[in-house]
C-alpha cells in the first residue's frame, strides 16, 4: 500500500462557469509542462477532478513543482482503490498510519457513484470503526480532529486522502493573455511579475541594458530573475534594449530636472512598440505609488501619456516590507539585492521633478527627435528564451 496520486483542487477556477473548462484545460497543460520530465507520470481529469499519477515515483519533489503550479488551489496525496470495503478500510488505516502524533481522527465520506450500496454515514461509521480497532491511543473527534481523512467514492473507483497541502491559488499562466514585464533587476519589478502570473498572465520582459555603464553581471541578473519567474509558469522571453545611446542623448538635451520623466517615456514607446511586434497585450511594472520621484501621481500621469496599453502594477498600494516580504517567499530577493546596477540608478538627476507637467514635458520633447534612436535600438533588441532548465554562459558561473 503507498500513495499513488495526489488529487488536485482548483479553488477559484470552479467560479469560472461556463467558462471553467478552458481555465482547466490550461491548468491540465500547465501541470504537464512542471511533470513531464518525472518518468511515467501523468495527469489525468475526471468529473470534477484532477488527479496527478505517482506511476512508483517519489511524491516529495512532484508535490514541491506542483505547490507553484498556478491555479492549484490545494492538493492531497491520495491512494486509489477499487469500489471495495475492504480495500477502503485498508487504504484510510494505511492513511492514518503515516501521519505523526495524531491523536484524533474524523472519517469524511462522499459518494459520486450514488449506486454505491452503502450511504454515506454508513461508510463513516464502517471505516472509523476499522480505524479504531487497530490502533492504540487514537479516538474519533468530529468537531476539530488532528487528521480529516476523506473517502470520495467515485464512478471509476474510491480515492482516499488524508492531509491537504496548500498552494499558490490564482488563475492558470495563460489564460489572461500576454504582459510584457518592465524587469529592471531590482526587488519590485520580479515581484510585480510574479503578482501578475498569478492572474494567468504570460509574461514577456524587457530590460533595458547601458553598457559601458551597465555591466555583464547587471544583464545576467535580470536572466538569473526571469529564470526564477519560470518556476511560476512556462518559459519567459527577456528583451535585451540596447539603450546606452539614447539614454545619453535624453540626458544630454534634455532639462535636468525633467530627464528621469522623459527617460521613463522613451521606455514606454520603446516597449509599446515591442508589444505591437510580438501580439502582447499589456506592459507590467513595479511601480509603487510615492516611492520614487518617478512613481508620484503626477509622474504616472505624464508619462502614461504616450501608451495607450494598458499597464498593470500590482505593487502600486504595497509597502516596501509587503514586497520584500514576497520577494523572499519566491526566491528573487538574493537574485535582486546583488551590487549590479541597472541604467534606472546610473543618470540620477540631483532634484528629479516629483511633479512633472506633460505639456512641459511635451514642449522639451518638440525640440529633439528621439524617433532615429528609438528605432535604432528596436532593432538592436537581443531577445533570450529563459526556461527552469537554461543554462547560462560559462562566464557568469562564478558571479553569484
Amino acid at each position: 500500500m503507498q500513495y499513488d496520486h495526489i488529487l488536485i483542487r482548483y479553488g477559484e477556477l470552479a467560479l469560472k462557469g461556463k467558462n471553467a473548462k478552458q481555465f482547466i484545460l490550461k491548468l491540465h497543460d500547465n501541470i504537464h509542462q512542471k511533470v513531464k520530465e518525472f518518468d511515467g507520470v501523468k495527469v489525468m481529469r475526471t468529473q470534477g477532478r484532477m488527479f496527478v499519477l505517482l506511476n512508483g515515483n517519489d511524491p516529495e519533489p512532484i508535490v514541491e513543482k506542483l505547490r507553484n503550479v498556478f491555479g492549484i488551489h490545494s492538493l492531497s496525496l491520495a491512494i486509489r482503490v477499487e469500489n471495495d470495503v475492504e480495500e477502503m478500510k485498508e487504504a484510510a488505516l494505511y492513511a492514518l498510519q503515516q501521519e505523526a502524533n495524531v491523536k484524533t481522527f474524523k472519517m469524511s465520506v462522499r459518494r459520486t457513484k450514488k449506486d454505491f450500496p452503502k450511504r454515506s454515514g454508513e461508510m463513516n461509521h464502517l471505516l472509523g470503526s476499522h480505524l479504531l480497532t487497530n490502533t492504540d491511543g487514537i479516538t474519533v473527534d468530529v468537531h476539530n480532529p488532528d487528521l480529516e481523512i476523506k473517502v470520495e467514492i467515485r464512478k471509476e473507483a474510491t480515492y482516499i486522502t488524508s492531509g491537504t497541502i496548500m498552494c499558490r491559488g490564482g488563475l492558470p499562466v495563460g489564460t489572461s493573455g500576454k504582459s510584457l514585464l518592465l524587469l529592471s533587476g531590482g526587488i519590485d519589478s520580479p515581484v510585480a511579475g510574479f503578482l501578475a502570473m498569478k492572474r494567468g498572465v504570460h509574461l514577456e520582459a524587457i530590460h533595458f541594458h547601458s553598457p559601458p555603464f551597465t555591466s555583464e553581471r547587471a544583464k545576467q541578473k535580470v536572466l538569473d530573475l526571469a529564470k526564477q519567474l519560470t518556476k511560476y509558469g512556462k518559459s519567459i522571453k527577456v528583451h535585451i534594449v540596447p539603450f546606452t545611446k539614447l539614454q545619453q542623448e535624453i540626458f544630454r538635451e534634455m532639462p535636468n530636472d525633467y530627464a528621469m520623466t522623459i527617460m521613463r517615456r522613451v521606455m514606454f514607446r520603446v516597449s509599446e512598440q515591442l508589444c505591437e511586434r510580438e501580439g502582447i497585450l499589456s506592459l507590467t511594472t513595479g511601480e509603487n505609488l510615492g516611492q520614487v520621484a518617478s512613481q508620484t501621481m503626477d509622474s504616472m500621469h505624464t508619462i502614461n501619456e504616450v501608451t495607450n496599453y494598458p499597464i498593470i502594477r500590482p505593487l502600486v498600494a504595497m509597502d516596501k516590507d509587503e514586497v520584500i516580504h514576497i520577494a523572499q517567499d519566491i526566491g528573487t530577493y538574493e537574485t535582486s539585492i546583488l551590487p549590479y546596477e541597472d541604467c534606472c540608478t546610473i543618470f540620477v538627476p540631483k532634484s528629479p521633478k516629483t511633479k512633472p507637467k506633460r505639456d512641459k514635458v511635451n514642449f522639451y520633447e518638440s525640440r529633439y527627435d528621439f524617433t532615429p534612436s528609438i528605432e535604432e535600438a528596436i532593432e538592436g533588441i537581443e531577445t533570450i528564451k529563459v526556461t527552469e532548465k537554461t543554462l547560462f554562459n560559462e562566464d557568469f558561473t562564478d558571479l553569484f
